[in-house]
């Protein structure tokens, strides 16, 4: 007992040394999308639709990022952990021309179809002429948006999350001023309104691609840029990536009938969601995004040094501290529901609803401290799918199918919509302990590595 103890330690030390970096990188990211907001707020209501409508298309280079960054820290980790220097460092380099070269048609599309993909969505011209404005300038920095991911997760399965946080902490601080500068005119920079802040953003995105490049191709740094020429790793990144890159796009997609759903209650109601949502993201986000890398890092890498005894007791001591530190969440979100809602608006109807979405989501982050964890230890082994599946039929059987049903067809209102939510949460979680106690992504790792370790041969 006393040396499990001392184990659990151990991991929880390496995982908190691990973690906080990453902690603070998603504090800033999540700032800098609070100061967007707060500015084009300044402009006009309409604005601040632009830009949330713009956004529903901005997630595909977020999800190809992501997705391809799974890849990359799967792969990466586990070739630190087993010392393979050559195909990790062939493993980032492909990645990063990978998702370069798929943001390109990204570049295309929003030069040519910004302003026809927003009126798809019913705007009001004027909105779709600012919408499609800021757009074309976030699909120009696409490609350099999924390096910047890349390169992060690619330089954090090495152990490294000081440097992406600096990166992205600089670029972010960057994009942050040139949007207060950009859209308000201060100073001697021109009055650009929404096009200064989508303007600033591509400016952002831009910078933090170049220096984390710079940064992995440097000597800083325990990765290299070298020649791309395995297909084996080709088809490692595009097996282990695409399930990822899925899986957040179901969660938007479902994103899109769940609003017309909420829309049934009132503007108010949405609002509220919102509010919730923003709320959970703000408070939360940073330690359940953080202990997902993180358990990624150490699986992964225990993985790569052949004790997958010690990769599965690595993942359940940061599932217990994740838990742990989700319930403080939880309850700062359940009890200071109001004060929190609060901060966001006045407005008597839509204030009620959001206490109750702000609890909701408060209940549901002992889920979180649960599901993002298991998922990062899976992806962390290359097992993309079972988190895929999870979210898949959590997000279109229960957010959606469930609370429909409860909502309208069976006439529970809004109490079927929270109902729906829970139980979304609760059932990724059922999929991924499942998949984490009883799947074989030890041996999934294993083949990997063999097969990268045949074809370096």
């Amino acid at each position: 007992m006393a040396d499990s103890g001392v184990r659990v330690r151990d991991v929880w030390r390496r995982t908190a040394a691990l973690s906080w970096p990453v902690a603070v990188q998603q504090t800033l990211n999540t700032l800098m999308r609070t100061v967007d907001i707060l500015i084009t707020g300044v402009f006009s209501p309409a604005a601040v639709a632009a830009v949330g409508l713009a956004d529903l298309y901005a997630q595909l280079p977020l999800r190809i990022g992501l997705g391809l960054g799974t890849g990359a820290i799967a792969l990466s980790s586990q070739d630190t952990g087993r010392g393979a220097e050559a195909t990790r460092d062939e493993a980032i380099t492909q990645a990063l021309s990978i998702g370069f070269l798929m943001g390109v048609p990204l570049v295309v599309a929003g030069l040519t179809l910004s302003e026809p993909l927003i009126a798809l969505l019913g705007a009001d011209p004027a909105v779709v002429e600012m919408s499609g404005r800021y757009l074309a300038l976030i699909f120009a920095a696409a490609p350099m948006r999924i390096v910047g991911i890349v390169g992060a997760r690619s330089l954090q399965g090495t152990g490294d999350t000081r440097t992406p946080m600096v990166v992205n902490g600089t670029a972010n601080g960057i994009n942050i001023a040139a949007t207060v500068g950009l859209g308000l005119g201060l100073g001697p920079l021109p009055s650009l309104g929404i096009v200064g802040v989508g303007l600033a953003t591509a400016i952002g995105r831009t910078l933090e691609a170049v220096a984390m490049t710079v940064a992995i191709a440097s000597e800083r740094t325990a990765l290299s840029l070298t020649r791309p020429e395995s297909a084996v790793i080709t088809r490692q990144l595009v097996a282990v990536s695409l399930p990822n890159f899925a899986e957040g796009l179901s969660t938007s997609l479902a994103n899109f009938p769940f609003n017309a759903l909420l829309l049934t209650f009132g503007t108010e109601v949405t609002a509220a969601y919102y509010i919730g949502r923003r709320a959970y993201q703000q408070f939360s986000g940073p330690l359940y995004r953080s202990a997902s890398v993180a358990a990624s890092i150490v699986v992964g890498q225990t993985l790569g040094e052949g004790r997958p005894d010690d990769a599965r007791f690595a993942g359940l001591a940061i599932t217990a501290l994740s838990l742990l530190a989700l319930s403080c969440s939880a309850t700062v979100l359940v009890v200071g529901a109001g004060p929190i809602a609060r901060l966001f608006t006045d407005d008597a109807a839509t204030l009620e609803y959001a206490v109750t979405f702000t609890r909701v989501f408060g209940g549901s982050m002992v889920a979180f401290g649960l599901f993002f964890p298991l998922s990062g230890c899976l992806r962390g082994a290359g097992e993309t799918r079972t988190p895929f599946y999870a979210r898949f039929t959590g997000s279109f059987g229960f957010l959606l199918a469930f609370s429909y049903l409860a909502a309208i067809t069976a006439g529970y209102g809004l109490s079927g919509v929270y109902a729906g939510i829970v139980l979304n949460y609760a059932w990724w979680v059922l999929v991924v302990g499942v998949g984490f106690v009883r799947g074989d992504w030890a041996e999934t790792a294993a083949t990997m590595m063999a097969e990268r370790a045949d074809a370096s041969d």
